[in-house]
């Protein structure tokens, strides 16, 4: 996919631009990204910071600190929220899937924080699961991060 990944919030105010290839695509269950967006779950892609911009609505983002390591950056006129960054992902950012404008270069390929989960919601996918604690998710974490990985 050489198109460049494009979206924006629900009001068009803040828009962005992303150059593949990402370096994943998950479906996240922890608490913070529930209560941040007001879903189940939330499906996130990351990218390099440098295959990121930021293409209109500099001034309507605004960015909330959700942890000591961590912020969330929404659109401070419809109250979309579309970013993350972390100092526990250095160099990169993550785009909720939601305000992508189209296809990305891949599916989601597994669920993180599962055992965060709403007990509302059954999942009937064949994606792995992977708890907060899992040593699948450190594994994984570390491969999806290798440089020159697609």
């Amino acid at each position: 996919m050489d198109t460049p990944i494009v979206g924006g919030c629900l009001c068009g105010a803040v828009r962005f631009a992303a150059q593949t290839p990402t370096l994943f695509c998950c479906h996240c269950h922890c608490a913070w990204c529930r209560r941040a967006h007001g879903a189940a779950f939330v499906t996130w892609f990351g990218l390099k910071d440098t295959a990121f911009s930021l293409t209109s609505g500099e001034g309507a983002l605004r960015w909330f600190r959700s942890s000591k390591a961590s912020e969330r950056g929404f659109c401070g006129t419809c109250g979309t929220t579309l970013f993350f960054r972390s100092t526990l992902a250095p160099g990169e950012m993550h785009v909720a899937l939601a305000c992508a404008d189209g296809p990305i270069d891949r599916a989601p390929s597994l669920h993180v924080f599962y055992d965060a989960r709403v007990p509302w919601l059954a999942m009937h996918d064949d994606l792995p699961h992977f708890d907060r604690e899992s040593e699948g998710l450190r594994k994984y974490q570390a491969v999806a991060r290798t440089p020159g990985r697609p």
